[in-house]
């Protein structure tokens, strides 16, 4: 596997439940226009719930989001979440959002019961993704979520989808040489 940071540490950007990714993660018409350019995703990252979060946002921070965050299978926001180098904590999400997010290789960990009640808006906070450890600096606070699952690492680590089939394919070109 490649080196990857699993560990991030930076500020909180908690959020509800029932954040949809399309409006509240990011805008419906880039979703309907099918746009995965980064550059151009980034600033439309939240706007309609906090304008001027791509302004803010910097590698490392944190988004604690409650039950149900990103209803709908979509991944443009996960596109600019993971391009900013941000993490994703939520207490649950659907199957085809986390799917996505993955797929995307952004780090998240969901079925994190309780995460809103562990952390504020602007708490520095840190977030082992292999142990699943979470640590709120600002309020002295350790708690244990679930890890990434070890069959989700090398996915998330090589970017996603695209970047693990791209080692795939090299690998199986290094063994026919």
């Amino acid at each position: 596997m490649t080196e990857y940071e699993w560990k991030l540490r930076g500020r909180c950007y908690k959020l509800g439940d029932d954040v949809p990714h399309a409006g509240d993660v990011i805008p419906q018409w880039i979703i309907s226009g099918r746009f995965l350019d980064p550059d151009m995703l980034v600033p439309h990252l939240f706007e309609q719930i906090d304008p001027g979060f791509h302004e803010r946002a910097k590698p490392g921070d944190i988004i604690v989001a409650g039950r149900n965050f990103g209803m709908g299978p979509k991944m443009n926001g996960y596109v600019a979440m993971q391009a900013l180098g941000l993490g994703l904590i939520c207490e649950s999400m659907p199957f085809l959002a986390y799917r996505a997010a993955v797929g995307c290789g952004l780090r998240v960990l969901t079925d994190c019961a309780g995460a809103t009640d562990k952390a504020e808006m602007g708490d520095d906070i840190e977030v082992d993704f292999i142990s699943g450890a979470f640590t709120n600096h600002t309020q002295g606070l350790t708690v244990q979520f679930p890890a990434v699952p070890d069959g989700l690492r090398d996915l998330i680590a090589y970017g996603g989808n695209k970047g693990w089939l791209a080692h795939w394919w090299e690998t199986e070109k290094a063994a026919q040489a």
